[in-house]
């Protein structure tokens, strides 16, 4: 099963250098904590529609594989993240399955709880970087994270009705 919005997220294409924007989009596509709650300052009521999870093997992929480990497969999950049940975000979280040990093993059991709830009440999470993307008019970002050391990628594609417009 699939969504447009999340084709789209697969072909964002992402900036060498970061685009000159003004600075509330940048604020947006630059934003460290999470999203979820950037939502819900916005008397937003945020939900999730999952559209996949599953595990994949690294040959479905393609140009995310170069930066993540190698692994024999990668728990896929993509979303839509609604506030007040409009689509505002599409999401994609690649995780190699090497990373799905100890406490990492609740984001497979994640359902309709955003990953911003989980990945921001660890106190072991960091971030390698945040790319930004864009695909026709829409803008994204892409972001190698991790929780104790160990590497998950989130990818995020602004959906018209996101305040980022």
């Amino acid at each position: 099963m699939s969504h447009p919005a999340l084709t789209q997220l697969r072909a964002l294409r992402y900036f060498d250098a970061l685009p000159a924007l003004d600075p509330q989009r940048l604020d947006w596509l630059l934003l460290e904590d999470s999203m979820t709650k950037r939502f819900e300052q916005l008397d937003k009521k945020v939900t999730v529609t999952v559209i996949q999870e599953a595990f994949v093997t690294a040959a479905s992929l393609e140009n995310e594989r170069h930066l993540l480990p190698a692994d024999t497969r990668y728990w896929l999950r993509e979303i839509l993240l609604c506030a007040n049940g409009e689509p505002w975000l599409a999401g994609r979280t690649v995780v190699p399955e090497s990373t799905l040990t100890g406490p990492e093993l609740a984001l497979q059991k994640l359902g309709t709880t955003p990953l911003g709830r989980y990945l921001f009440t660890s106190s072991t999470l960091t971030r390698d970087f945040i790319e930004v993307g864009q695909v026709e008019s829409l803008w994204g970002r892409r972001s190698r994270l991790r929780l104790g050391g160990k590497p998950l990628l989130l990818t995020e594609l602004f959906l018209p009705a996101s305040p980022l417009y």
